[in-house]
């Protein structure tokens, strides 16, 4: 592995706890953070670029600490420093999407996700790089564990930027898999709500049916402080229902599994060995016989949704799209009304068909490749988010969390599925798994 991921993601618990209780100031933290910056940013490049960032940073943390001079009132995120997949508005910043159209047509407000960030004592690290309006035409963001390797997309700067240690929080998207794809090529954790339980209020959208907002830490534990921060109607009596008890877990065997790569399948295979030996009850169950059908039939209501959400920019700036979203545009402009009525549909139905399999076989959770194998060599794709795309179909809430690395040290990710609205219940199980395929 480069040395220069070896020290790993920043943990969000030990950081928090310095912080809050003043082992560490939130100067000597910035500074040192600031070093890392100029040590990884140039070459990681998962941040758009800022004039004056620090001094911006330090002036904030100032004045958060002169808000909150006892340790004990402090509020959860006191000092942490958030990166902000640039789709979402945040106010002191403009919005580019990572597309050429000029700032002003993108302009909007700050969302309940960002705001609900800052009320609990986050900083803005700054805005991170995202694909071309969270679509296929990558930024310049590299993968942290090898340069010459994509970080995944559409929330490249995201991952990248936890996974290279230069924030321990960073927001996302998946409108397909650009939250589990980036987090399994980069070795971090992400988390994918069920459907609308985080706001997309104040985000860019690129397909709103199918849409979440999410976000990546380095670890399970991380991700389950943040989670009630940002979710609607959290139930933590429905967390500590379930703690420690290990969840029975369902391999969703057929045509969905035959997408991943064969170096992508033996991993998987021998993660679910892994977690046999630990304890765990694993059964393989039959699922998504017409999964062509599925992934057809969100295809094309991504694509006309996104046709509807561009359609007055397109018209203006056509020509500063890249290809593969004007492609995707006017692909959408080509569906029926009773198309994507019927697309739309869909999503109940394979929600209704995966929960109802998990009551059939007794198991808790789909336990699933987080994508079809390692990052892929180069940068011109983000790589194939097949593996994400029928539990973002579905809206069902999951956890992408590292499962080790192939042979040549690339890390490699697990992807854990629960019931629709399961979300604290997947967070408790899903730490539980991670510890075991560490």
């Amino acid at each position: 592995m480069n040395e220069a991921v070896s020290a790993g993601p920043a943990s969000l618990l030990p950081l928090l706890g310095e912080l809050r209780r003043d082992e560490r100031s939130l100067d000597d933290y910035l500074e040192r953070l600031e070093a890392r910056f100029a040590a990884e940013e140039p070459r990681v490049q998962a941040f758009l670029p800022e004039a004056g960032r620090f001094a911006r940073l330090r002036r904030e943390a100032a004045a958060l600490a002169a808000a909150w001079p006892d340790p004990a009132a402090r509020p959860p995120l006191y000092g942490v420093p958030v990166g902000v997949k640039d789709i979402f508005h945040v106010t002191g910043f403009a919005t580019g999407a990572g597309s050429r159209l000029p700032a002003a047509e993108l302009a909007g407000e700050e969302g309940p996700a960002v705001a609900a960030l800052r009320r609990a004592g986050a900083l803005v690290a700054g805005k991170t790089v995202s694909t071309e309006f969270a679509y296929f035409a990558p930024g310049p963001t590299r993968n942290p564990h090898d340069p010459e390797r994509t970080p995944g997309g559409s929330s490249s700067g995201s991952a990248a930027a936890v996974a290279a240690g230069l924030c321990p929080l960073a927001l996302g998207t998946q409108t397909i898999g650009s939250l589990s794809r980036p987090a399994a090529f980069c070795g971090v954790v992400a988390f994918k709500p069920s459907y609308e339980r985080i706001s997309r209020d104040g985000v860019i959208p690129l397909a709103p049916a199918v849409d979440h907002v999410g976000f990546f830490t380095a670890d399970v534990a991380g991700a389950a402080l943040v989670a009630p921060l940002l979710c609607r109607g959290w139930r933590p009596a429905l967390a500590a229902s379930v703690a420690p008890v290990r969840p029975r877990l369902a391999i969703p065997e057929g045509p969905y599994l035959e997408a991943a790569s064969p170096a992508g399948a033996t991993h998987f295979r021998a993660a679910g060995e892994r977690l046999r030996r630990a304890g765990f009850e694993v059964r393989v169950v039959a699922a998504m016989p017409d999964f062509a059908a599925i992934v057809e039939r969100h295809r094309r209501l991504v694509a006309a949704e996104a046709a509807r959400v561009h359609s007055d920019w397109y018209a203006r700036h056509a020509a500063l799209y890249d290809p593969r979203t004007a492609e995707l545009i006017e692909r959408g402009r080509r569906v029926a009304p009773a198309e994507l009525a019927a697309d739309l549909a869909g999503r109940e139905r394979l929600r209704r068909e995966l929960d109802a399999l998990l009551d059939q076989a007794d198991a808790d959770l789909w336990l699933a490749p987080a994508a079809p194998g390692p990052a892929p060599r180069g940068l011109a794709s983000t790589g194939d988010p097949i593996m994400n795309l029928p539990w973002t179909h579905a809206g069902v809430p999951t956890l992408a969390v590292p499962a080790g690395a192939d042979a040549s040290w690339m890390p490699m990710g697990l992807q854990l599925a629960a019931r629709f609205d399961d979300d604290e219940r997947l967070l408790v199980w899903g730490r539980l798994v991670a510890e075991a395929v560490p």
